[in-house]
């Protein structure tokens, strides 16, 4: 099949969470399948051109763009994706929406960019217009979070007919509900459409105001949500579903919403090659993990006895990922006799909390709050535990990364961590990780201890690391239940209404 697929930020060129991860690793394994796959971002300031070899794609590449009453002008560039040559990868190019420093928020302020919605807006115009001349009658086109589900607006209103573009197959993947692209209709005749898609009863309106991620949901062929248990949490309850529960329920009864596991790379994500870290290791053979540690320990400044557990921590900052309950007991987790690391930056409270944290334990815990991608690296392979207590977790990569790197997850029942990490029992002696259901401090707390007394037993935990380590959440079966997705919306897109969405 000829893909398209459509994202704000794709690894290696843009990276902000797990979505980057995600648009990068598919699109190579689907070409691995032998499909036909394009690449679409957002040519971003911070993007190193000469770094990757992109280059302006040429005068096919120059385009108009029609937004409202102003017609704005981009051009497109590309290069292949590297690891995969057949990949190729288009880039978006508007110096006044894109050639800033951050990708969603400006560094010097914190916030977010108030013009999100017209940026993207334009970027999912650009994208229609552009794959007409680069990536012509695609069969499938795979849109990702609220930044690009308008391009199924925008290809039902001004595409239908259109003979480049035929009519592909449309796949919305939910990468995190918790962000749903909201704004005032007042934008919409700015964005090229009808103020009038903005009533009540319309797949754009949504409590008084437009949600981007709701007009993915509607006008797509197919949803996916990328963990199974997630897509059952967003259409059964309105903790998770965060009021689309009803929208999405109906998608799910008309059997159109499905979840899909991500997977990892693991040509980056592997210590047997991990070029990143201190020592390479491989199951039954880990003397380099005792070396990952050791070099962890010091470069944290942490004291380096080998009794002691380490649990790492590679987090957003922010209450979605668990840390008003790290804020509550953490005190109590030193007391457990194990020392923590955390990699991360977010929310103001938490840099304060980590921070005066890591003074009142010095030796014993350290606050890394910033961005730094080899440091994760050794946080995933020289940390005994690592803890991901998220309120909510569409799917979660780092778990995955964990099982692989031996170092075991301790995870809240939730999404993508109850789909991929099994509790440890110790009377079957068997799981994969430590697991607690209910979101609270106590309850996360009672894991950790678990887990910690578990450490303690050498043949036990050899154990959950050996399971652990021989899991396989490669992209490559994921990339296949996409692959079959996309041809079930091909199959589904000629019973689409053929109207356009306003008269």
């Amino acid at each position: 099949m000829r893909i398209v697929l459509a994202a704000a930020e794709v690894a290696p060129f843009a990276r902000v969470g797990g979505l980057s991860d995600v648009a990068g690793a598919l699109s190579k394994d689907l070409a691995a399948l032998g499909h036909d796959v394009s690449v679409f971002l957002p040519l971003y300031g911070s993007i190193d051109t000469g770094k990757f070899g992109i280059t302006e794609v040429g005068e096919v590449g120059k385009l108009s763009v029609p937004m409202g009453d102003a017609t704005e002008s981009v051009a497109l560039h590309s290069c292949s994706m590297p690891g995969a040559d057949s990949v190729r990868v288009y880039f978006v190019e508007h110096d006044g929406y894109f050639g800033r420093p951050g990708i969603y928020v400006d560094p010097d302020t914190g916030e977010g960019y108030p013009d999100e919605p017209m940026r993207f807006a334009l970027f999912s115009r650009a994208v229609l217009l552009g794959l007409a001349e680069v990536a012509p009658e695609p069969d499938a086109i795979h849109l990702n979070d609220h930044h690009t589900a308008m391009i199924a607006a925008y290809l039902r209103e001004f595409h239908e007919d259109d003979p480049k573009i035929g009519s592909p197959g449309v796949v919305f993947s939910i990468h995190n509900l918790g962000y749903q692209g909201l704004f005032d209709r007042s934008l919409l005749p700015k964005m090229g459409l009808s103020d009038e898609l903005g009533m009540p009863g319309s797949p754009f309106e949504f409590h008084g105001r437009v949600s981007a991620i709701k007009v993915g949901i509607e006008l797509a062929d197919y949803v996916n949500t990328v963990s199974e248990r997630y897509a059952e949490e967003i259409s059964s309850m309105p903790e998770y579903g965060l009021g689309l529960e009803s929208v999405l329920a109906d998608r799910s009864r008309d059997g159109r919403l499905l979840g899909i596991l991500n997977g990892v790379d693991y040509s980056v994500w592997d210590p047997s090659i991990d070029e990143l870290i201190p020592a390479k290791y491989a199951p039954g053979d880990l003397e380099g993990k005792t070396r990952c540690k050791s070099a962890l320990l010091e470069r944290s400044g942490l004291s380096d006895d080998p009794a002691v557990p380490l649990i790492g921590m590679i987090s957003r900052l922010a209450d979605q990922k668990g840390f008003d309950l790290v804020h509550e007991v953490a005190d109590d987790i030193v007391a457990l006799g194990a020392n923590i690391v955390v990699l991360g930056t977010g929310q103001l409270e938490y840099h304060e909390f980590l921070e005066k944290l890591a003074e009142r334990h010095a030796g014993r815990v350290a606050a890394h709050l910033t961005f730094n991608n080899e440091l994760a690296h050794w946080i995933e392979a020289g940390s005994d535990m690592f803890l991901m207590p998220s309120r909510y977790e569409p799917c979660g990569l780092n778990q995955m990364y964990s099982l692989r790197y031996g170092t075991v997850p301790i995870v809240r029942e939730t999404g993508g961590l109850a789909d991929t990490v099994r509790d440890y029992d110790p009377d079957a002696d068997d799981g994969t990780g430590f697991v607690f259901a209910e979101y609270d401090a106590n309850a996360m707390l009672g894991a950790i201890r678990r887990a910690v007394e578990t450490y303690g037993q050498a043949g036990l935990w050899a154990g959950i690391m050996s399971r652990a380590m021989a899991l396989d959440y490669s992209w490559r079966a994921s990339a296949q239940k996409y692959a079959d997705l996309y041809g079930r919306a091909r199959e589904a897109a000629p019973t689409r209404p053929s109207s356009r969405l306003t008269s």
